[in-house]
């Protein structure tokens, strides 16, 4: 078990309070302030920057809050995507914050004597022992359980607290989907009240998940100015940029006060089944009439993938039924698939699906660099890259109609000018430790933006 202790004064005389607005793109944020749809937001940015943000390859929540939280990349602190694979046994799995391999902020705070109060965050789940409250994120399965101190989930329970909105609700009922996130805000936005108020923090954390469900499930509709949901769509952004200007002003002028998000959206031209391309051209096999993953890959499969874009080889000495030799053949084999892949089209416009194929050692560096992929394949946007097997064809249009993108997550940080042009999430736990007056840790790999 560990111990906090507070080490004299160790509170700072700025505090610091983000609001993550989860999958809001920078681009859609300027347009809609533009237009007086987020009068709470305009006020907070005049007389600073909106800027456009970076997030992370993949760029998936899990993989871009845990870099915003450690300041390092995957390959430092092994979350690599929304589900990863256990090679040796072969098992797949969904990453939760027991594989966190690097220290986030509340551990660095925590250590330091600083108390944090943090709220739903991607990624920490189930919670982990800090300096104050941590209440775990959307893979949180149980209320009561989801918090730390865990006697907290009580008290949240009796808030009738919601963990996540439901995203079924997205695929079948959408009126009943607006009323769900609507709902699930504004029980997180209670909760973070209380704890805003009642608790002694230096560093507070709300993280709002809703915007990415909703973009997930309506953001063509959006785009297209479908009659039916545009409204409900803004109304519902109205209701986030309410919750901003309120925390706003609850935050005190020595307080340090930042808005961001972790990646951009766009809509989904396609989806695409990139197990389904290696199985028709002959390099995964899978066993059984119905295989339901790549678990269910034979032993002579050399490839395989998970979302988004990842391919590994099926290599010998790694995973547990590996087929491709170590050395010439699963270098020959590694450019032989990049190059495959970088000409795959879509069957109806010949457009180019996959922008970019990158190498492993080329992305990531770090202890757990090498549980990464082999090859990360970036799509274009549009293109949505999935692992589902046993696909009737390679591309469909399902029903998530909003993807992920790299480039448009947006940042504003209160009364600070950022002169560097290109940067990242990667860049913001280095900054928010500055803003809390203690010197980033050698091993991030992001820079101080202040």
């Amino acid at each position: 078990m560990k111990f906090f202790f507070n080490k004299g004064n160790a509170r700072t005389t700025r505090r610091v309070v983000v609001i993550g607005i989860d999958g809001t793109p920078q681009t859609f944020l300027k347009k809609h302030i533009a237009a007086g749809d987020l009068p709470h937001l305009k006020r907070i940015t005049d007389g600073g920057q909106l800027h456009q943000m970076n997030s992370v390859q993949p760029c998936i929540s899990s993989v871009a809050w845990s870099t915003f939280m450690t300041g390092v990349n995957p390959g430092k602190h092994r979350i690599f995507g929304f589900v990863d694979r256990k090679p040796n046994p072969f098992g797949i799995f969904l990453p939760n914050a027991i594989h966190m391999g690097a220290k986030t902020l509340w551990d660095i705070f925590s250590e330091a004597g600083k108390r944090v109060a943090v709220i739903n965050v991607p990624v920490t789940s189930p919670p982990k022992e800090v300096n104050g409250i941590l209440i775990g994120g959307f893979l949180s399965v149980d209320v009561l359980k989801c918090a730390y101190p865990r006697e907290f989930g009580a008290e949240l329970k009796q808030w009738d607290y919601r963990i996540d909105a439901d995203a079924n609700l997205g695929r079948n009922d959408k009126e009943a989907f607006f009323e769900d996130l609507f709902v699930t805000l504004d029980r997180r936005l209670e909760a973070a009240r209380r704890i805003f108020e009642r608790e002694p923090w230096d560093f507070f954390q709300l993280h709002v998940m809703e915007t990415d469900r909703i973009n997930h499930f309506l953001w063509e509709h959006y785009e297209k100015e479908d009659p039916k949901y545009h409204a409900r769509f803004l109304e519902f952004y109205g209701k986030v940029d309410e919750l901003l200007g309120e925390f706003y002003d609850r935050t005190k002028d020595d307080t340090e006060f930042i808005v961001l998000s972790d990646h951009g959206f766009c809509t989904v031209k396609k989806e695409v089944y990139l197990n389904q391309w290696l199985e028709d051209r002959g390099y995964l096999k899978l066993t059984g009439d119905q295989p339901r993953s790549v678990a269910d890959m034979d032993s002579s499969s050399r490839a395989y993938s998970l979302i988004p874009g990842r391919v590994f080889l099926n290599l010998e000495g790694r995973e547990q039924n590996g087929a491709v030799p170590k050395g010439a053949e699963a270098e020959a084999l590694t450019n032989e698939l990049a190059e495959a892949l970088l000409t795959m089209t879509d069957p109806d416009d010949g457009s180019r699906i996959i922008e970019q194929v990158v190498r492993r050692d080329d992305l990531y560096t770090g202890l757990y660099s090498q549980e990464a992929a082999d090859l990360i394949a970036i799509p274009y946007d549009g293109y949505d890259l999935k692992a589902n097997v046993r696909q009737p064809s390679i591309t469909f249009k399902g029903d998530l109609v909003g993807m992920h993108t790299f480039w448009d997550a947006a940042l504003y940080v209160k009364d600070r000018q950022i002169q560097i042009d290109d940067f990242g999430i990667i860049d913001l736990a280095p900054s928010i430790m500055k803003m809390m007056d203690m010197e980033p840790l050698p091993e991030m790999d992001g820079r101080s933006l202040i």
